[in-house]
């Protein structure tokens, strides 16, 4: 087994774990940090695929971001520390069977070349190609996407602190 090799599935053991921890628990706090550990592991893989660019968003977007506003929101809201999550066997019964079917279907079509016979290896796209398409090519659509996540945060948050009558 090479060095390589070895950090992979360290970087998969950690996103899988954690990730089931985010599903199963059911303490709100130990599910969000779960999901931060859940983040690095992804962005570990990212590194480990020499896909740089995206590792360095899944940091910025995700755990510097969403991440962060997860966790003060859930700091900020005391009502939210003493409940529990609620979880049954019908909804978990039926998550790991839509998994299953998932998993079944993406093996499927990585396995199995006759289903897409004509297509090629996706290469590696070059970082400098990446932000000038972000920059130059999509910068109206990129800026227009923070802004919607930037109103559906503010809109989560109204909804999420009005007064029940």
């Amino acid at each position: 087994m090479t060095y390589y090799s070895l950090v992979f599935w360290l970087f998969a053991l950690i996103t899988v774990g954690s990730a089931f921890i985010v599903v199963m628990s059911k303490n709100l706090i130990y599910s969000v940090f779960s999901l931060l550990l859940t983040f690095f592991g992804v962005a570990g893989l990212y590194v480990l695929l020499s896909a740089d660019f995206i590792a360095i968003v899944q940091l910025i977007v995700y755990v510097g971001g969403i991440l962060i506003v997860l966790i003060f929101g859930v700091m900020l809201t005391g009502s939210v520390l003493t409940e529990g999550l609620k979880t049954n066997v019908t909804n978990m019964l039926l998550g790991s069977v839509a998994t299953g079917a998932l998993a079944g279907l993406l093996i499927l079509l990585f396995t199995n070349n006759n289903l897409y016979p004509n297509t090629q290896v996706l290469t590696p796209v070059p970082l400098k190609d990446i932000s000038r398409l972000f920059i130059v090519d999509y910068l109206v659509l990129f800026e227009l996407l923070g802004v919607l996540l930037l109103a559906a945060l503010i809109g989560a948050a109204s909804i999420g602190r009005k007064e029940k009558v």
